[in-house]
């Protein structure tokens, strides 16, 4: 009896030793994926500083200026006035439009590099409405213009989500071909029918379709034109995260991205995700026109967008297609647009431009090695678990 209980006693032990070793295991297993995903999460954001640190310093040097007189250049003309910081709010604007354009596609797998001519489509339709029914009460204009905007947008996003969805052509060589078409369409349009004399622009929209600009808030922008569209900008980024995540047609959208075959399983209609994915997409980035041609210029003016679509694939990629997080990211890369202005006079404005080329390139790169990482995290995760890991049950 008492060599029974012996032998019962140290199996006992034995299997908490083994236990207690699972779990130890276990625990390291979880500390190394929760410090990958730290790191995923904050490599784009370090990359883009490190980049604007030492390339910038690095172009003011080549040009005979020391980095530390750009630094309080900087710091001067852009960071520490009303006027600079509303400069930056401006042209982040159509950035956290385009941003969010670029993500919403993202959520589903797709990548949508046609936001430049979605833009372009639906300002146009914007403003063409616009200046044209301007004798129209503001309570029939207003959901006049915003429909023609958002369904000329949404019809040029649902195009390549259709084809996508229909034939299996790829999203990212029709909205480049869609880019072209709508620039060279918008350029006709503009120079054959829409032009004032002598002009590349519409006639001015209705005067009760102007955005109110910021400054009778902020008394101290004054001539600044950040306008409304910002306000709006920021409320489209929440209402956005909050519909990817909290409804059922959200859900169908990110399911059919992370896995269309097991989105089918659970009942999610694929095709139909590709297609809306594409349509919301195009229809995000038409809102470009809220912030350019009603709270700007009132008018809308051949090469306007000025390539805001392009830079929100940088934009969406340096938030890890986070709506939220877009709005921090827009802001940088408008306080790098301003800043380019502001340091004019010591550096060519066109070395920003291609800082900030670097940095979009810096965040493709970190995107493709998240993902890259993130299938390294689950073969991981899977292995453990195959060998009976018991600290990750």
């Amino acid at each position: 009896m008492r060599e029974n209980g012996l032998k019962n006693d140290t199996g006992r032990n034995e299997r908490g030793r083994n236990e207690r070793g699972r779990n130890r295991r276990g625990g390291k297993k979880s500390r190394t994926i929760s410090a990958l995903r730290s790191l995923d999460t904050f490599l784009p954001l370090i990359l883009s500083l490190l980049t604007l640190v030492v390339l910038g310093s690095l172009m003011a040097l080549l040009h005979g200026v020391a980095p530390y007189d750009i630094g309080r250049l900087v710091w001067k003309h852009v960071l520490s006035t009303p006027y600079g910081l509303s400069q930056i709010l401006f042209r982040a604007t159509p950035l956290i439009f385009t941003g969010l354009a670029v993500a919403i596609a993202f959520q589903t797998g797709l990548f949508n590099i046609g936001a430049e001519g979605q833009a372009v489509v639906g300002s146009l339709a914007l403003a063409t409405v616009g200046c044209t029914f301007s004798g129209l009460p503001a309570l029939l204009l207003w959901p006049l213009v915003l429909g023609a905007g958002l369904f000329m947008g949404g019809f040029w996003g649902w195009i390549p989500g259709w084809l996508k969805a229909r034939w299996g052509t790829h999203e990212v060589i029709n909205t480049i071909m869609l880019n072209f078409i709508a620039l060279a369409l918008s350029n006709y349009v503009i120079s054959h029918h829409l032009a004032m004399p002598e002009s590349v622009r519409t006639a001015d929209v209705a005067p009760s379709l102007w955005l109110p600009r910021l400054s009778g808030l902020w008394p101290a922008t004054q001539g600044s034109p950040v306008n409304l569209s910002f306000v709006i900008a920021v409320f489209l980024a929440i209402a956005i995260h909050f519909f990817l995540k909290s409804t059922r047609a959200g859900f169908a959208l990110r399911a059919a991205g992370r896995g269309p075959r097991a989105a089918l399983w659970a009942g999610v209609k694929v095709n139909r995700a590709i297609i809306l994915s594409m349509a919301l997409s195009g229809a995000m980035a038409s809102l470009v026109g809220l912030n350019t041609v009603l709270g700007y210029k009132h008018y809308y003016e051949d090469g306007m967008t000025g390539g805001v679509g392009f830079i929100g694939i940088g934009v969406a990629l340096l938030a890890r297609n986070n709506p939220i997080a877009i709005i921090p990211s827009a802001l940088f890369f408008g306080f790098l647009s301003f800043t380019g202005l502001a340091i004019n006079h010591l550096v060519p404005k066109e070395a920003v431009d291609v800082l900030t080329g670097a940095i979009l390139i810096l965040a493709i790169l970190a995107e493709a090695w998240r993902r890259k990482r993130n299938r390294a995290v689950r073969a991981f995760t899977k292995r453990s678990g195959e060998t009976g890991g018991g600290g990750d049950k």
